[in-house]
């Protein structure tokens, strides 16, 4: 592995938090109504009912967690930092016409802007909550700077543990593709720059606060060769693999017109369904594809409230997960889902799949619990380390307060997290240090986060209309 830059080495000392309610998430979806949890550097040493025991050596910081639900971090499986700046347009569109609407902004897109969309997206979700975040970065304009290392930066900054996706795309316009010629790759340049980002970037060590991925854009994005040779240099690498897959109906038809079959078929023919592989959306599956999904152990990225602001449908969660299929929550890029939070996708997950065939009964507030940590700790390969509350775990987690005007009268604190409003932050841990306390950012000013994305959308906006 080549240098990744420099790692904070695990903190000292036990925080110790008790007189909280504990959702573990673990295998038998362990609770407490009143438990400890103990951390030990980077990791949790122990969790359990009642109050932590007696004599703990070397104890830095005692939290008490009355009116509190202890639970795992969140995991965001799929995003897109960059749209931060252009949250707010093509409102009224659906996903085809969207892209066309929003390409030739994005095409102007630099590392001073993705740096600063960058900050601005971590922050909101540390904010609520998440702890490992992914962002799916498809975007590179020639001349634009180091847009991965921007978001990279911006990771390290705010403290939250990230996958970088290093998307691609070589379909411009003149190939039939939607983005400008000038914001796409050539084959062996997207190549190139992928593996350079994976040597530079990807610590596989336990515990890393950094992954990369291999993940081109789309089917109707990029080449049959990009793909394939993008899963044969994944697997050379021991890395991921990140794609959209099965998001509009129009897909499936752009899919069945070029290649001759579904999405789900396609990906199989160049290699990419595997238990290293997962698709944001799968919104359009066939039991076919659920059940060649399930077989293979593909993951997918749920994002609900970005299927419906574009109108995609509704993905059919249930049947994946009874099926065996892992499942986390993305936000997605906020341009489609511009809150840009993940804990309000829990909520939104269970109540829009309950729209579904299935009713009252597609998902329970615990189901969606579970998809945005131990779901999304599976999609992410990470579920040996985090996803869950347990002795030996990274200390990723997350002290809800459920005692104010929003939540104190719902007794089971698992459904005041999921059904109730957006609950506020007293203390986020990523590997054993605070990045969020009293529900704001530790490491960053928020003032300036968003002084400067605002700045930076403006500059965008002018740059683009310029150029139009």
């Amino acid at each position: 592995m080549a240098d990744t830059g420099p790692q904070q080495p695990p903190p000292s000392g036990r925080i110790v938090i008790e007189k909280c309610a504990i959702a573990t998430v673990d295998a038998e979806d362990s609770e407490y109504a009143s438990g400890h949890l103990v951390v030990n550097g980077n990791r949790i040493e122990s969790v359990g009912p009642g109050d932590a025991p007696e004599g703990l050596a070397d104890v830095t910081r005692r939290v008490d967690g009355t009116g509190h639900l202890l639970t795992p971090g969140l995991i965001n499986t799929h995003h897109h930092f960059y749209q931060w700046l252009t949250r707010g347009l093509a409102q009224d569109c659906n996903l085809f016409d969207w892209l066309v609407t929003l390409y030739p902004v994005w095409a102007r897109i630099d590392e001073e802007m993705v740096h600063a969309a960058a900050r601005g997206s971590l922050g909101m979700m540390a904010r609520g909550g998440v702890t490992t975040a992914m962002d799916h970065h498809y975007v590179f304009p020639r001349g634009a700077g180091d847009l991965l290392g921007a978001e990279i930066r911006a990771a390290g900054e705010l403290g939250v543990r990230f996958t970088a996706a290093r998307g691609s795309m070589d379909r411009g316009e003149s190939d039939g593709g939607l983005p400008p010629d000038f914001a796409v790759e050539s084959l062996e340049g997207a190549l190139a720059e992928t593996e350079k980002a994976v040597d530079a970037h990807h610590d596989a060590s336990f515990g890393s606060m950094r992954h990369v991925a291999v993940a081109p854009c789309s089917p109707f994005s990029v080449s049959t060769e990009l793909m394939r040779q993008g899963a044969e240099l994944a697997r050379r690498k021991g890395v991921r693999l990140h794609t959209h897959g099965s998001e509009t109906a129009e897909e499936e038809a752009f899919c069945r017109e070029l290649f001759g079959v579904g999405p789900t078929d396609y990906f199989e023919s160049v290699g990419w369904l595997g238990e290293d592989v997962w698709m944001a959306h799968c919104v359009h599956m066939t039991d076919a594809d659920i059940a060649a999904f399930a077989r293979t152990g593909t993951g997918a990225a749920h994002c609900p409230s970005s299927n419906a602001r574009l109108g995609a449908g509704i993905a059919r969660v249930p049947d994946m997960l009874d099926a065996g299929v892992p499942v986390g929550l993305g936000v997605d890029g906020t341009a489609s889902n511009e809150s840009g939070e993940l804990h309000t996708e829990l909520r939104n997950a269970l109540l829009i799949n309950r729209l579904g065939p299935r009713g009252q009964d597609a998902l329970t507030v615990r189901a969606a619990l579970r998809l945005g940590t131990h779901g999304g700790a599976q999609v992410l390969g990470r579920a040996q380390e985090t996803g869950s509350l347990e002795a030996g775990k990274l200390a990723d987690l997350v002290l809800w307060k459920l005692d104010g005007i929003g939540h104190s009268s719902i007794a089971d604190p698992v459904a005041a997290l999921v059904l109730g409003a957006a609950a506020p932050v007293t203390l986020s841990l990523v590997n054993g240090r605070p990045v969020v306390e009293d529900g704001h950012l530790v490491r960053a000013d928020e003032e300036e986060i968003a002084g400067t994305a605002r700045d930076e959308a403006r500059r965008l906006a002018r740059i683009a209309a310029d150029a139009g």
